[in-house]
C-alpha cells in the first residue's frame, strides 16, 4: 500500500475507493492498511472475504466515480465471489477498460480454484466476451509470456501466437510490461477464448466448448514451459573448467 500512496502522492491525487477483484492475499492484502491510513475509504467488492469490504456489489451493478462509469461484472469460478470491473466515459475517445483480476489474462485465464469449467465458459463468452472489441484488459498479473508458449503448444502453426510471444518476450527483456492487450487481440491468440476453433477441439480432442475449455485449463494446470537454450559460450566455458575458481567450496 505505501507504493500506492507514494504513487498517489506524486499524481496529486485523493484516494476515495478500493474495487477489489477477489479476495486472495496477492490482490486484496493493502486493503486494511490503506483503510487505516485513508479514513472513510470505500472498499468495494462482491465476496465477505476481501478485507476491509464496506460495499458488496453485485453482477450488473453500475457505479460513478466523476465521469468515470462502472460495470461490476460477477465472474465466478476462480473464486467464488470474483467480480471484473468495465469502465467508460461516456463521449471520450478512449477506448474502455476491463480489470480482469484473475478471470482473463493475456493469452490464459485464471486456475478454477472455487468453480467449474463450464462457469468459466460462461464468463469468458457471455459475460467478458460480449464486451465491445476495443476494450482494453488490464488483468491481474503479468504471465504472458508462459500463458503465449502453452498457446503455442496448443496452435503450432499459429503465426499469431508466435508474434505475440516474440513481442512478450521482448518486453520482458525490457523490463516492460504486457498488459494491457485489447479483447480484439485475444481472440485471435487467447487458447481460452478459441474453444470451438479446430485446432483447439483437435488438441484436446473434443468438440463440445465446454469439454475443450475443461481439457485445456487441466493441460495448462500441467504445463512446463520449454527450457531456453543454455547459452552456448557458457556451456564452454563450463567444459572447459574457466569457473571452477568461482565454484570451489571455501
Amino acid at each position: 500500500p505505501f507504493q500506492l500512496l507514494e504513487i498517489i502522492r506524486k499524481e496529486d491525487v485523493v484516494l476515495r475507493a478500493i474495487l477489489t477483484t477477489h479476495h486472495h492475499w496477492d490482490h486484496a492484502r493493502g486493503n486494511e492498511e490503506l483503510a487505516r491510513l485513508c479514513p472513510g475509504l470505500r472498499v468495494y467488492g462482491a465476496d465477505e472475504r476481501i478485507g476491509a469490504l464496506t460495499h458488496k456489489v453485485t453482477h450488473d451493478q453500475e457505479l460513478m466515480f466523476g465521469a468515470i462509469r462502472v460495470r461490476c461484472l460477477f465472474t465466478p469460478c476462480h473464486t467464488s465471489g470474483h467480480m471484473c470491473y468495465f469502465m467508460w466515459e461516456d463521449g471520450s475517445p478512449d477506448a474502455p477498460a476491463l480489470f480482469s483480476g484473475d478471470t482473463l489474462f493475456v493469452g490464459g485465464c485464471g486456475k478454477f480454484f472455487e468453480g467449474t469449467a463450464e462457469q468459466m465458459y460462461t464468463n469468458l463468452t457471455q459475460i467478458l466476451g460480449t464486451l465491445p472489441k476495443e476494450t482494453k484488459v488490464f488483468c491481474g498479473h503479468e504471465c504472458t509470456v508462459r500463458n503465449l508458449k502453452f498457446a503455442l503448444k496448443v496452435e503450432p502453426e499459429n503465426e499469431i501466437v508466435k508474434k505475440k510471444l516474440a513481442w512478450a518476450k521482448q518486453r520482458d527483456d525490457e523490463d516492460l510490461p504486457t498488459v494491457p492487450s485489447t479483447l480484439q487481440e485475444e481472440f485471435l491468440y487467447n487458447p481460452f477464448l478459441r474453444v470451438t476453433e479446430e485446432p483447439l477441439q483437435k488438441f484436446t480432442g473434443k468438440t463440445d466448448p465446454v469439454e475443450v475449455l475443461r481439457t485445456l485449463r487441466t493441460e495448462k494446470d500441467n504445463f512446463k514451459k520449454p527450457k531456453e537454450r543454455p547459452n552456448p559460450q557458457a556451456m564452454l566455458a563450463f567444459d572447459w573448467g574457466l569457473f571452477s575458481p568461482f565454484l570451489e567450496k571455501k
